[in-house]
């Protein structure tokens, strides 16, 4: 009974991820295609954008025990389609035949650690620590950056940052293991929140592996 509950977790997850990344894809090759990015940009919606998206999240991160799995669900596709304007902009900046094959590629590795996550018999919980900090740390230096101009910070901080997600996906997805008997959690959108997660593991990873080997456009 208990891993016919794990397994039903684990596709029921997979299966909201896949929506999410479809949404955000479809929402993203539409804003570049139709040209609605510019106006994006040029109009100051990007700014309405981010901070609508931070407000999702965070309702989804502090309220997730107290609203329905209906509102969670909504607030989960609401991200995924603003994140999707945001993600349009790898359109634009390089070509479609290298996002399309470093998507498969990222889409390859992301299922290989999760397996190795879900696989593990290892205690991971001390992993929590070490990676958040690392990754706190290195958005720091990214920001930094941005008025440094250093192109090879920008590379070692795309390689630290790529590494640190793929603990974070391998932490993840055997935490997702364990959060099925957490009693505190209702088990009727505990597969969103997990959905979630994985889904900023995977995109995190894509934008950094197409950053490091994308081909850009002139």
């Amino acid at each position: 009974m208990e891993n016919e509950n794990e397994n039903n977790l684990i596709s029921k997850t997979f299966f909201w991820m896949f929506l999410g990344l479809l949404g955000s894809g479809i929402v993203a090759w539409y804003t570049y295609a139709s040209g609605l990015f510019i106006d994006i940009i040029f109009r100051g919606y990007f700014n309405i954008l981010l901070i609508l998206e931070l407000v999702v999240v965070l309702l989804f991160s502090w309220l997730f025990k107290k609203l329905s799995p209906t509102i969670v669900g909504i607030l989960y596709f609401l991200y995924s389609m603003i994140n999707g304007v945001f993600l349009s902009t790898v359109f634009v900046v390089f070509e479609l035949s290298s996002v399309v094959w470093l998507f498969i590629a990222s889409a390859v590795l992301f299922g290989g650690l999760a397996f190795f996550g879900y696989k593990t018999n290892k205690d991971l919980s001390n992993w929590r620590t070490l990676l958040f900090g690392v990754l706190i740390v290195g958005l720091i230096l990214s920001l930094v950056n941005i008025f440094l101009g250093s192109s090879m910070l920008d590379i070692i901080l795309d390689w630290v940052i790529l590494l640190v997600f793929f603990g974070i996906t391998i932490y993840d997805m055997n935490i997702l293991k364990q959060l099925q008997y957490n009693e505190s959690l209702d088990q009727n959108k505990l597969h969103i929140y997990c959905a979630m997660q994985l889904y900023l593991d995977f995109v995190n990873i894509f934008l950094r592996v197409l950053a490091l080997f994308g081909k850009r456009r002139n």
